[in-house]
């Protein structure tokens, strides 16, 4: 997958079937759905793939606990479907992961347990393996660094977990593989209409600045949090439609909780769930919900959400965590869709608007139901553009990089089947297999093969999120970025100024991920 070979397509000339603003987990599920069905499908992202919410989630794979207890049945049994097959057609990055809710009241047990009966019951043949309800004992052995005062057992149940922007990327992969067309840094700038009715878009490279005028049978508005900015584009006088809502997750060391089972606290102060989810050998703990009124493609933690997070893990953990052992803040932006209440009350069901002039736009959702709102949106485009398309089969289509049988800790695991040219190259290069720094497993061969194959364009790409350094541990990823622009300096052809100017804008960026130390 090459940006300037997907550049070179431009040209092509004639009309796209569907054209997708938005390189998120929605937008590229659209564009492997509507390519993967014979349509020719382009895709622009103002950024880089998965930049903003998609790339900063719980990392969970789930049908939504706290969805079970709001009694919304069927988000719960379509999400727990879809998780399903996400591990089936992902399982180079989704995995099985047990989680535990410790019981401190005696009613706990039977009061979650046999919600989550109903949960097992409702995933199905899909389920990830059944409910069990824990002794004192137990509990302590799944998670060890649980508050033992007071606990009185505990409940383990599961759900899925991956890697939010891998799977992004490996999407974007698949999407190409199946002839799309997927561009990042390219902005639309404005609608192309006539008569009224919307048949393409005006795109602008950010690194050129050259611009592009693109035809197409379908537009589909897939921007998330943003959605509302492309729906006033094409109307001013469009209503809004995203209430966004942002919840943080803070990065702790393994030692916080240092078995293989994640945590999940049932119900906070603000009406939420908590999870302390292990994941590349650290732990992540979130997340809040905060209403937004303006969303920015860089939301910054805010001391009461962080607070609220220590605060709250403190009431469960024998060791209280503390600024000090935050290794990484960061936020997502929820693309909830408008209603009344709070942000936390609001759903995660996906909903699809056609505006007068036929732009489609679908908005709210999450990472795990993304195939089956892609697969929506297509139906839409199809019938409205009367398209020739096969019916959506991604059901059952593999994401690149599909491999069976992944070992979870083995190195570069998160490139499925395409670690083997990882390896090749180490293989002709040894010193491509050193570590780019001691805190991190990531070698300098991956640095290349981001570069090469995953449009890789600065890097702040690679170390946000062809690596996750930057969430993972900011303090030390500044301390790689030297590095890592050499490298991609000496590759890509340019001076010493693109290098520091690099590095600057990287050492700016990573602040926002550590508010309370300064790097």
């Amino acid at each position: 997958m090459q940006r300037q070979q997907m550049i070179n397509r431009l040209g092509e000339g004639g009309e796209w079937d569907v054209c997708v603003i938005g390189g998120g987990a929605t937008g590229l599920g659209i564009a492997v759905d509507a390519a993967s069905r014979g349509l020719r499908t382009i895709l622009f992202e103002r950024y880089d793939f998965a930049k903003g919410t998609s790339s900063r989630s719980t990392k969970l794979v789930h049908g939504g606990v706290r969805y079970l207890q709001q009694g919304n049945i069927r988000l719960v049994m379509d999400a727990l479907s879809e998780r399903g097959l996400m591990l089936k057609n992902a399982p180079h990055l989704v995995r099985n992961l047990s989680f535990v809710i410790p019981n401190y009241e005696w009613w706990e047990s039977p009061f979650y347990g046999v919600g989550l009966k109903a949960y097992d019951w409702m995933a199905g043949n899909l389920g990830l393996g059944s409910t069990e309800f824990l002794s004192l004992e137990e509990t302590l052995l799944a998670a060890p660094t649980l508050d033992p005062d007071g606990l009185r057992g505990g409940i383990r149940y599961h759900d899925g977990q991956f890697d939010d922007a891998r799977m992004a990327i490996h999407l974007a992969m698949t999407a190409a593989d199946h002839g799309a067309v997927v561009l990042n840094y390219f902005s639309v700038e404005g609608l192309l209409k006539a008569g009224g009715n919307i048949c393409g878009v005006n795109v602008k490279d950010a690194f050129t600045s050259e611009t592009y005028e693109i035809k197409a049978k379908a537009m589909i508005n897939a921007t998330g949090v943003f959605s509302d900015t492309v729906l006033k584009m094409d109307d001013p006088a469009a209503e809004t439609l995203v209430s966004p809502s942002q919840g943080i997750h803070l990065v702790l060391d393994k030692e916080f909780l240092p078995a293989e089972t994640a945590i999940m606290i049932p119900r906070t102060d603000d009406g939420r769930v908590l999870f302390a989810v292990p994941w590349h050998h650290k732990i992540i703990v979130g997340t809040t919900d905060t209403p937004v009124e303006i969303p920015s493609v860089e939301p910054k933690a805010q001391t009461d959400e962080i607070d609220f997070v220590l605060q709250t893990m403190r009431h469960y953990l024998t060791k209280d965590p503390s600024y000090a052992d935050i290794k990484s803040v960061f936020c997502g932006l929820r693309p909830l869709v408008k209603g009344g209440g709070k942000t936390a009350s609001l759903s995660r069901d996906h909903h699809i608007t056609v505006s007068d002039s036929g732009l489609i736009t679908i908005a709210g959702g999450k990472w795990t139901t993304y195939r089956k709102m892609a697969e929506d949106a297509v139906n839409v485009a199809v019938r409205r553009a009367d398209l020739s398309a096969a019916s959506s089969g991604t059901s059952e289509l593999p994401i690149h990089g599909y491999q069976e049988h992944t070992d979870f800790e083995s190195p570069l695991y998160y490139y499925g089947s395409d670690k083997v040219h990882i390896l090749d190259m180490i293989k002709g290069d040894p010193e491509l297999g050193e570590r780019i720094h001691p805190a991190f497993d990531n070698v300098k061969a991956e640095i290349i093969w981001a570069m090469k194959e995953e449009m890789c364009e600065n890097i702040e790409d690679f170390l946000a999120r062809r690596s996750r350094m930057l969430l993972l541990d900011a303090k030390a990823s500044v301390e790689a970025a030297p590095f890592v622009a050499d490298m991609m300096a000496e590759w890509l052809l340019k001076d010493d100024g693109w290098a520091q100017k690099q590095i600057e804008d990287y050492t700016f960026l990573a602040n926002n991920y550590l508010p309370s130390i300064n790097i």
